[in-house]
């Protein structure tokens, strides 16, 4: 079925074959792709945007001694097929199988671990200026999407990257920029024409020459910049020191080649601008690209997604939620870091679309911009991945929590995310924010409780949370009606005798299912700041044994704040936390990693069992 590309198990072996053999390669790799993908779900449009990329990367670069690093990750299923790892692709993103991002411990190919976007540059910038130390003339590659650009981050590394002269080359995969003109012959011949060696020699050159007479030389400046300027976007990326080539079709693999063969030859900091589609040569992905960004299974004969029930998730609670107090309070703001779709703003943003806030990657901007709109009377709900909030802590502390501003964040895939694995895992932020001063947490055990917390924490007059887990809870009736929580108080949801567990958000399924068991007590904390302190007295001064659960790492999380209670009241206690261990949790089933970290219902009692018996 794949004549072509069976015969690829390594890079080497792809620059064996003729140019003329790579568009048939690019179209076997494509239907290999929708084929491998529809059967494990996981990143659809991104990857088949970059197919003949890919290929014209490890074709002219010497990989892996040429460093190639991907922006964000999620396009290199094409990379990982080219470097030994297409059987692999059937366990992709399943427990003991291959991840769903570059890991520097799956492949001497993956030079960079990634998962989160806008650190190529930066890294590539690094292993350019290592080879610089170590007298190596190996290249170093940052891959980056227009989407990526957004971040401040990647701007940090141009203007460094600028001012050095590293062989560092970035390549922009524009796929949905509006400063790109429409790329033709001409274009493409120009890219090639401004990459050549005879270009770049008469450029440099020339400076030399004009450098002795500076009135000369910056009339020659401006006049290069205007005429590249008439044809090219590029004099942003001038100004910051890189050689600009593009744009350039990234789906004409002959003039990849041809420009990357040229761009290999050169020093110093070069950019090339090529643009692609998200989806290509896959109608259902081309038509809507967001779509099948990230699939679960489905059908690659009519891209039908494979049914896998229909339980309400949290993101979709959330949503309802957003768009019905926004009916109510038209202070309410929706805010989200380049996230409107996987946090469950698209209802929000159609219906309110002048209230409605998409920043980019630009997490810092984004808490900023809200504590912004809070000064000055509005009611911002940030919507963000609990892994991307790690990106805005400085933001969180200084601008939000140290003025006590009223900014509410709904934190998305708390806890354990399944196959996305630990680069998107929302594993510490109970730890990392319950120690800021002036907010409040809270931890949701169904989908009725979250969307109580959420209209709760908006009520608050200050800096609030709540976390909640990827996917759908344990299917409660939702009551339109909302009412706000009193705020620091937990519940008893079942009595028994000797051990009482302490469970936090999506752990209360799992622990009332052990307090069964053990005829242990069970409590729905349901916030971890500030803490039921009356509660968890009363529990100590009535039982033998206090035990902590949560989805969320032990260290610093909500058994360590059950401690440091119980110390303040100096209650001599046996206390067991249970949590995610001290480690990073490969990627699998969701089930199955909990059940591995100790988090099911049988786990939990073994846990207990072994300090009770």
């Amino acid at each position: 079925m794949y004549p072509l590309l069976d015969t690829i198990n390594s890079p080497e072996q792809l620059r064996l074959l003729d140019r003329k053999e790579l568009p048939e390669l690019a179209a076997q790799l494509r239907t290999f792709l929708i084929d491998s993908v529809s059967q494990t779900g996981g990143h659809l449009s991104s990857n088949l945007g970059v197919v003949e990329l890919t290929i014209a990367l490890h074709y002219v670069f010497n990989t892996p001694d040429d460093r190639l690093v991907w922006d964000v990750g999620h396009q290199t299923y094409p990379h990982k097929i080219l470097t030994g790892r297409r059987n692999a692709m059937s366990g992709l993103r399943k427990p003991n199988g291959i991840a769903g991002f570059p890991r520097r411990t799956e492949s001497k190919y993956d030079t960079f671990g990634t998962g989160h976007s806008s650190t190529s540059i930066s890294a590539a910038l690094g292993m350019a200026i290592a080879a610089q130390q170590t007298g190596s003339e190996r290249r170093a590659v940052a891959i980056i999407g227009d989407g990526a650009m957004t971040a401040g981050m990647a701007f940090e590394a141009l203007n460094n990257a600028g001012a050095m002269d590293a062989n560092l080359l970035v390549i922009l995969n524009d796929n949905d920029m509006s400063i790109s003109p429409n790329v033709g012959a001409l274009q493409n011949y120009l890219a090639k024409l401004l990459s050549g060696r005879l270009y770049s020699t008469v450029r440099n050159s020339s400076k030399k020459v004009l450098g002795v007479m500076p009135p000369v030389l910056e009339f020659a400046k401006h006049a290069e910049e205007h005429v590249k300027g008439m044809v090219t976007p590029g004099t942003l990326f001038e100004e910051f020191g890189f050689n600009y080539i593009g744009p350039i079709d990234g789906h004409d693999i002959d003039v990849l080649i041809a420009t990357l063969t040229n761009i290999r030859q050169l020093k110093g900091p070069q950019f090339l601008h090529i643009v692609t589609q998200k989806g290509h040569g896959y109608g259902p992905a081309e038509d809507n690209p967001g779509k099948y960004h990230g699939v679960s299974k489905f059908d690659p004969k009519n891209g039908c997604a494979v049914a896998t029930g229909g339980k309400k998730t949290y993101t979709q609670v959330f949503s309802d939620w957003l768009v019905d107090m926004a009916a109510k309070d038209t202070r309410l703001i929706g805010i989200t870091p380049a996230m409107c779709d996987g946090s469950g703003l698209n209802a929000f943003s159609e219906k309110y679309p002048k209230r409605f806030f998409d920043v980019g990657i630009a997490e810092q901007h984004a808490l900023t911009f809200a504590a912004g709109m809070a000064c000055d009377g509005m009611k911002p709900v940030v919507a963000i991945y609990s892994t991307f909030l790690q990106r805005a802590y400085d933001q969180f502390i200084h601008d939000i929590a140290l003025q006590n501003l009223p900014v509410m964040f709904a934190i998305d895939r708390a806890g354990l995310v399944g196959a996305d694995g630990p680069t998107h895992a929302g594993s510490f932020d109970i730890s990392y924010l319950r120690c800021i001063p002036n907010i409040i947490i809270m931890t949701p055990s169904d989908e009725n409780e979250c969307r109580q917390m959420l209209y709760t924490a908006y009520q608050h007059d200050g800096p609030s949370a709540v976390r909640y887990p990827r996917g759908g809870g344990p299917g409660a009736a939702i009551n339109d009606t909302m009412s706000a929580l009193p705020i620091g108080q937990g519940e008893i949801r079942r009595k028994g005798n000797k051990v009482a567990i302490l469970a936090f958000g999506s752990m209360l399924t799992p622990a009332l299912a052990a307090g069964e068991q053990l005829d242990a007590t069970v409590a729905n904390m349901r916030f971890v700041k500030p803490l039921d302190i009356t509660l968890i007295s009363a529990l100590a001064n009535s039982h033998e044994v206090i035990v902590t659960v949560e989805e969320n790492a032990i260290m610093g999380g909500a058994g360590a704040a059950v401690m440091e209670a119980l110390q303040g009241l100096n209650k001599p206690i046996t206390v067991l936390t249970l949590g995610l261990p001290d480690e990073f949790i490969e990627h699998g089933t969701h089930e199955t990693m909990l059940e591995d970290c100790g988090l099911s219902a049988n786990g939990i009692v073994a846990s207990i069992e072994k300090i009770i018996t």
